[in-house]
């Protein structure tokens, strides 16, 4: 890609660096922006230059990444690429990895003008480990056309994916499958805990249940977290837990009840109660283990 138009990077958390390194390595320049600037040293690092503002990415790139916390973070910062957006310049298409409300987000999409913003919605399944790797998959929404035109950028951060509609529907599949992998991530924390309560060896019953028809991705992926006690993030407790109160709304407003999700919530919660909201969604085993009768 020509120097002259580097892919623009808003976000440079967990996700955001996961992108940054998917990017760099397919050979794209980067522009990064993040509110708060030590997160720009670990990018500069990787080779992306930072920008004072979400103005100068607005002046500088024709393609962004969006890879902000929540839904009012990606309205706000679709409301400075467009308001600051140079006069004559082709629109932006912004590619958006962030978990949102799919109801905001198509409500987003039919305000902002097109002539300004194309957006694209990408939000991704996977730990931000697997992200960097590229073993995450995409969830595309919106405009087949933007999404192609960003091609490479997607090729970069994942080289899976599916498109499957109008802009919204990636962030509905996201809650669906992120509530079926949480409440996963909860049954083998509680499967866990209950071995070695049985006298087993976690670790050994861990290989077991890998060959057993219990067997899922959780357990390649969280379970030698939760045996070794490593909660390094690679997703943060106060991330799941923001997902997991959009997918209660969602599905309040449309009648159904969530019962597993809401007993997963309070286990999340207890995890937040213990100081612990910043730590790796794996530590959930913690809350289980702390709510054995003593």
């Amino acid at each position: 890609m020509s120097s002259t138009h580097p892919v623009g990077l808003i976000g440079i958390g967990l996700m955001g660096m996961a992108c940054a390194k998917r990017m760099r390595g397919a050979g794209l320049e980067l522009l990064g922006y993040d509110v708060d600037a030590k997160k720009l040293d670990a990018f500069a690092a990787l080779g992306g230059r930072a920008a004072a503002s979400v103005t100068e990415i607005a002046a500088t790139c024709h393609k962004v990444v969006l890879a902000v916390f929540n839904t009012e973070q990606v309205e706000q910062t679709i409301a400075a690429l467009v308001a600051t957006l140079p006069s004559g310049k082709p629109p932006l298409i912004a590619l958006c990895v962030s978990t949102c409300d799919p109801d905001k987000i198509s409500a987003l999409v039919a305000r902002t003008p097109a002539d300004k913003v194309r957006y694209v919605e990408a939000p991704v399944s996977g730990t931000s480990q697997q992200a960097e790797t590229g073993d995450a998959l995409g969830m595309i929404g919106g405009d087949p056309a933007a999404a192609e035109e960003a091609r490479d950028v997607l090729d970069a951060i994942c080289p899976r994916r599916h498109h499957l509609g109008a802009a919204g529907n990636g962030g509905r599949a996201k809650l669906a499958i992120n509530l079926i992998l949480g409440v996963n991530r909860a049954a083998l924390a509680e499967g866990l805990v209950f071995a070695q309560k049985l006298g087993l060896d976690p670790g050994a019953f861990l290989k077991v249940a890998r060959e057993s028809a219990a067997q899922s991705q959780v357990m390649d992926v969280k379970g030698p977290k939760m045996v070794r006690g490593d909660f390094t993030p690679h997703g943060f407790i106060t991330q799941t837990r923001k997902d997991f109160l959009l997918m209660l709304e969602q599905a309040k407003a449309r009648g159904q009840g969530l019962p597993l999700a809401e007993t997963y919530v309070s286990i999340v919660d207890g995890c937040v109660a213990a100081g612990e909201g910043e730590r790796d969604n794996a530590i959930v085993i913690e809350e289980i283990r702390r709510r054995i009768p003593t």
